[in-house]
């Protein structure tokens, strides 16, 4: 055996078993990068702690993941239970929407050039028996007949979504423990492949890019739920604390939170809540144009050097590829694409 065959053996061979984990794990691999992301972003957190406990790093790999838990799941604690006060009302609404029709509120029909069109569309589909199935043919909505089945699937695909949280903290611990060793494996493995000043490159790239979009996407868009959820009690808006946490979960998205706080206005008009749904209205613009205009390009485009355009392709493109955990991959993998264009410049003068 030649030594070309015996490379190309080994290449199958390694290629192989990389396949077959990935296929034993696929079920895992969404909560282990969630916990990855998680890890990247919180890792100067960890290191303080390390430093607090006097070097113990399982105490503080112990202590970060509960800090780290507890500002991420909070606030999904809070939705949920918000959530669940209000879940068999929603049900029993999208069952009756469902069965007997939904009629159009009196407001439609106000709307200014579009009214009266807008009005007939709602009597021709949501206004007929089983409306809401055929326009939202294809989804589990179009199949649902009561209540309780909106509350069976509901609750079936919450407790699935718990079980990754769950697990993703669990990961998140051993990354916290093991990091430095799995960071010396991995930077190992990378110069082997593309060579050592190459990998440490693009190596240097990665948690700048993770914490830049952390820091921009979610909490900012926490912090634009947080405000607006200001603005909805004020306003006197049903479930304020639902409503706000929809739009801080919405407003991670670029152009999420319109639609949160727009369909709030849309509640209040229905209410007959005209003030207070220019109001809302008003207050939504400016959070949402002081967000996205100028603190999420400073937060992540001065962190990763790249232009706001570069992320927010980023950001839409991973959402629309891969979901919301596309939200973070979709910068990081712009961020890579912009350092190989770069590349040769970076590579003439590398970084102190």
């Amino acid at each position: 055996m030649t030594e070309n065959q015996r490379d190309v053996l080994s290449a199958c061979f390694s290629l192989g078993l990389v396949l077959a984990a990935l296929f034993v794990t696929q079920r895992f691999l969404l909560p282990l990068l969630w916990a990855a992301i998680l890890c990247i972003a919180t890792w100067p957190l960890y290191r303080r702690m390390v430093s607090a406990t006097g070097g113990r790093e399982v105490i503080a790999a112990v202590l970060a993941t509960v800090v780290a838990a507890l500002a991420f799941v909070t606030p999904l604690a809070l939705a949920v239970t918000q959530a669940a006060h209000q879940a068999p009302a929603l049900a029993q609404f999208i069952a009756s929407a469902n069965t007997g029709g939904l009629a159009p509120p009196a407001w439609v029909v106000r709307i200014p050039f579009a009214g009266t069109e807008i009005q007939e569309w709602w009597i021709a589909t949501l206004g007929q028996p089983h409306g809401l199935a055929h326009l939202l043919h294809g989804s589990s909505v179009a199949h649902l007949q009561s209540a309780s089945e909106v509350l069976k699937r509901t609750g079936a695909g919450l407790l699935h979504r718990l079980i990754d949280v769950g697990f993703a903290i669990l990961c998140l611990f051993f990354f916290y423990k093991d990091g430095k060793a799995l960071q010396r494996q991995v930077n190992a493995i990378g110069a082997h492949l593309i060579g050592e000043v190459r990998w440490t490159l693009y190596a240097l790239k990665v948690p700048v890019a993770v914490r830049a979009t952390v820091n921009g996407l979610v909490l900012v868009g926490l912090a634009e739920g947080v405000l607006l959820g200001i603005g909805y009690r004020i306003a006197g808006v049903p479930s304020a604390v639902l409503w706000a946490a929809a739009t801080g979960v919405l407003a991670i998205i670029p152009f999420g939170a319109p639609l949160a706080f727009g369909a709030v206005v849309l509640l209040l008009l229905a209410k007959g809540a005209t003030v207070a749904a220019i109001a809302i209205a008003a207050w939504g613009a400016i959070v949402l144009f002081v967000a996205d205009h100028a603190v999420r390009p400073a937060m992540i485009g001065n962190a990763t050097k790249l232009p706001f355009l570069a992320v927010l392709i980023g950001i839409l493109g991973g959402v629309e590829t891969l979901g919301l955990i596309g939200l973070f991959v979709g910068p990081v993998v712009m961020t890579l694409f912009v350092t190989l264009w770069h590349e040769e410049r970076h590579l003439r003068h590398p970084l102190p």
